[in-house]
C-alpha cells in the first residue's frame, strides 16, 4: 500500500506556493477582517509576554511578582480564568487553592529564637542557618537545599511546595533561587529556565511551533483554539494538534487517517480478503483456482471455506470426509466485508492522493506564470494589471487543499468506525449525499479553475486573454463561495447534529491560514542587562527547553513540541523588578 506521508512528506503552503505571486489589489474584495489574532514569540518577546500578563495580575491583586506567577501557573497563564474565580469564589479561596500566601508587614528573615530545631533532620541550627517561608514554617537550609533540588529534578519546579506536613503552600522562588545557587548554580539557572518557560509549556493559549528543525518561536492565539495558523518560519499547522493544517478533518480524524495510511492496516485486510492461513504452518496461502481444496508450500492439505485440515482425496464439489457447509456463509461474509472496506479505503485514498498529486503539479505553475505575466507585458498591449491571475492561482490552491482533505473527512464521517451509534442507516445515507452533492460542485470548478489557469494567455491575442481573464475571475469567486458552503455544511449539517463526540474543525477563511505577527518586546535586552547581576546574583542562560511536557520538566510525553533552538545567550533574572522593566 503506498504511503500518504512518503515522497518527503510534501507539505501544502498556500503562501509557500505564491511567494513572488502577492496581490497587490485583489480583483474582487473579500469583507474586511480584524487584525491579527495569532502572535509570534520569539526568544526576544519571551520575557516580555511573560511580564503582559504578570502586570495584569499584579496591577488588579497588588501582588508581589513570585505571587502573581504562582496564580498564573495554577490557572495555566488563563487570566480571564483566574479574574472569573476571583469574582466567584473571592480574594482567599482564589490564593488557597493556588497555594499563595500574601505575607503583610512581617519580617520573614528577622530570628524568632538564636536556635531552632528543623523539624525534618531534628538538628539544633543557629536562626541564620534556617530559613522561614510564606506561610511561616521553618526549616534548616541544608533540608529546603535538598528539597528544592529534588523538586527541580523530579520536574516539580514550577510548584515547590512547603515541606510542612499538610501545607499547600507554594515557596517563594527567590528563597529556592537563592539557596539553590549556593550549592548547585547550574540547578538554579535549570529553575529559572523552567519558570520562564512554563508560559509556554503550561498555557493552552501558547504552543511551540512544530517545525523542524526548530525555529525556536512560540504561537500565541487569542480565540478558538481549533484553529490554523502560520508562523514567521512559514509552517502551517493546526494549533490543536500541532499536526499540518488539514481542516475539514477534525484532528482526531486527521490522526486516524495519517495513522491508517502509515501503518500495515489495509495490508492486513488485503490478505485476509484474499488469503487464508495454513493449519499446519500458519503461513498465507492465496487460492489460484477455483478448487476449495488447496495445498500449502508444507504439503499441508485444508478446505479454502473454513480453513480446516483436510487429506487430498476429493471431487470439484466435495472433499472426501470432510463437510463445512455451515461455515460457509460466515466465512464468505467475513471475506466478503474485509474486501468491501479495503475497497471503500482504496476509493477516498485515491482520491484524496489524486488532489494531492495535483497541488504539487500545479505548485509549478507560480515560475511558468512569472513567465507568462512577464512575456506578455514585454508586448505592446492594452494588458497590464494580471492580478487576476495570481489571485486564480491562490484560489486555485486553497481549493485543491479543501478538497483533498474533503475525502478522509468523508471516510469517516459516512464510515462505521465513528459514528455509527450517532446516526441511522437512513440518516447517514441523506447526509453523505448532501455532501457528496457539494464536493462534487466544488471538485467541477476546481478543475475548470485550473485548465483556464493553465493556458498559455502569453500567445493568445488580447481578446482571448480578457476572455480567460474573465473566466478565471468568476471561477475564483464561485470556488471560495463553494468552500465556504461545504464548510458550513460540515459544521451545521454533518457535525453540528450529532450529539456525542467533539469533532471541531478550523474555520473556513476566505483569505486563508493567517500569519501570525510577531509580538513586539517592550523592554529592551540591553538596557536591562545591568540589572540582571544585581538583584540576586544569579542568571539563567536558555540553551533549550525543559521537555516536551505540558506538565513538568522530567520528559513526559505532551502535544506540545519542545524547541531544539535556544532562546539565545543574554541572560534573564525573572525576579527583575516590574518597575525597572516599565521605565526601560
Amino acid at each position: 500500500m503506498e504511503d500518504c506521508a512518503s515522497d518527503e512528506e510534501y507539505y501544502y503552503s498556500d503562501r509557500d506556493s505564491l511567494d513572488g505571486l502577492e496581490n497587490e489589489e485583489s480583483e474582487f474584495q473579500c469583507a474586511p477582517t480584524k487584525g491579527p489574532t495569532t502572535k509570534v514569540i520569539t526568544k526576544e518577546s519571551l520575557l516580555a509576554a511573560q511580564r503582559e500578563d504578570l502586570r495584569r495580575v499584579m496591577d488588579l491583586l497588588f501582588l508581589r511578582e513570585h505571587h502573581a506567577r504562582t496564580l498564573l501557573i495554577h490557572y495555566r497563564w488563563d487570566v480571564e480564568r483566574l479574574f472569573a474565580v476571583l469574582v466567584e469564589k473571592g480574594k482567599g479561596c482564589l490564593f488557597a487553592e493556588a497555594g499563595v500566601t500574601v505575607v503583610e508587614h512581617q519580617d520573614l528573615n528577622s530570628p524568632l529564637y538564636s536556635t531552632i530545631t528543623c523539624d525534618i533532620c531534628m538538628e539544633d541550627v543557629a536562626s541564620d542557618e534556617a530559613t522561614r517561608v510564606d506561610c511561616g514554617h521553618y526549616f534548616c537550609n541544608n533540608c529546603w537545599t535538598e528539597h528544592f533540588i529534588v523538586k527541580i529534578n523530579d520536574g516539580q519546579s514550577r510548584r515547590i511546595r512547603c515541606m510542612a506536613h499538610k501545607c499547600n503552600s507554594i515557596c517563594d522562588e527567590a528563597v529556592v533561587r537563592n539557596l539553590v545557587s549556593k550549592r548547585q548554580p547550574d540547578m538554579a539557572e535549570k529553575f529559572d529556565r523552567f519558570l520562564l518557560e512554563s508560559y509556554i509549556e503550561d498555557n493552552k493559549r501558547v504552543k511551540w511551533c512544530p517545525s523542524a528543525p526548530h525555529c525556536g518561536n512560540a504561537i500565541r492565539i487569542e480565540d478558538d483554539e481549533f484553529c490554523e495558523v502560520e508562523c514567521s518560519c512559514g509552517l502551517q499547522f493546526c494549533f490543536s494538534c500541532l499536526s499540518e493544517a488539514h481542516s475539514p478533518c477534525s484532528c482526531l480524524m486527521w490522526e486516524l487517517w495519517a495513522k491508517k495510511c502509515q501503518d500495515e492496516s489495509e495490508t492486513v485486510n488485503w490478505i485476509t480478503a484474499h488469503t487464508k492461513p495454513c493449519p499446519k504452518c500458519h503461513k498465507h496461502v492465496e487460492k489460484n483456482g477455483g478448487c476449495n481444496l488447496v495445498s500449502c508450500i508444507c504439503g499441508q492439505a485444508f478446505c479454502w471455506l473454513c480453513g480446516g485440515a483436510t487429506g487430498r482425496d476429493h471431487t470439484w464439489s466435495s472433499i472426501t470426509g470432510h463437510s463445512c457447509g455451515r461455515f460457509k456463509a460466515e466465512r464468505e461474509k467475513k471475506s466478503e466485508r474485509a474486501k468491501r472496506d479495503h475497497d471503500r479505503y482504496l476509493h477516498y485514498f485515491n482520491r484524496y492522493r489524486a488532489h494531492t498529486d495535483s497541488f504539487k503539479q500545479e505548485s509549478k505553475l507560480k515560475e511558468t506564470i512569472q513567465e507568462r505575466v512577464s512575456i506578455t507585458e514585454e508586448r505592446d498591449s492594452m494588458l497590464r494589471d494580471f492580478s487576476w491571475v495570481n489571485n486564480g492561482l491562490y484560489r486555485l490552491f486553497r481549493s485543491r487543499r479543501v478538497l483533498s482533505y474533503s475525502y478522509p473527512f468523508a471516510f469517516y464521517m459516512f464510515g462505521d468506525e465513528l459514528f455509527n451509534d450517532e446516526m441511522t442507516k437512513e440518516e447517514n445515507e441523506i447526509k453523505q449525499h448532501l455532501f457528496e452533492d457539494q464536493q462534487q460542485q466544488l471538485e467541477a470548478n476546481v478543475e475548470k479553475l485550473s485548465k483556464f489557469l493553465e493556458e498559455p494567455f502569453d500567445q493568445f491575442s488580447e481578446d482571448k486573454v480578457m476572455e480567460i481573464r474573465m473566466q478565471v475571475i468568476n471561477l475564483s469567486v464561485i470556488t471560495d463561495t463553494l468552500c465556504q458552503k461545504l464548510y458550513d455544511c460540515i459544521e451545521n449539517d454533518l457535525l453540528g447534529s450529532l450529539e456525542f463526540g467533539n469533532h471541531n474543525i478550523a474555520p473556513y477563511k476566505s483569505k486563508g491560514i493567517e500569519r501570525a505577527s510577531e509580538l513586539i518586546a517592550c523592554w529592551k535586552a540591553n538596557n536591562s542587562d545591568k540589572y540582571l547581576a544585581s538583584d540576586h546574583g544569579t542568571s539563567a542562560e536558555f540553551d533549550r527547553p525543559s521537555g516536551s511536557g505540558s506538565s513538568d520538566e522530567s520528559g513526559c510525553s505532551s502535544r506540545k513540541r519542545a524547541r531544539k533552538d535556544g532562546l539565545g545567550g543574554g541572560l534573564f533574572d525573572l525576579n527583575l523588578p516590574a518597575e525597572v522593566v516599565d521605565r526601560n
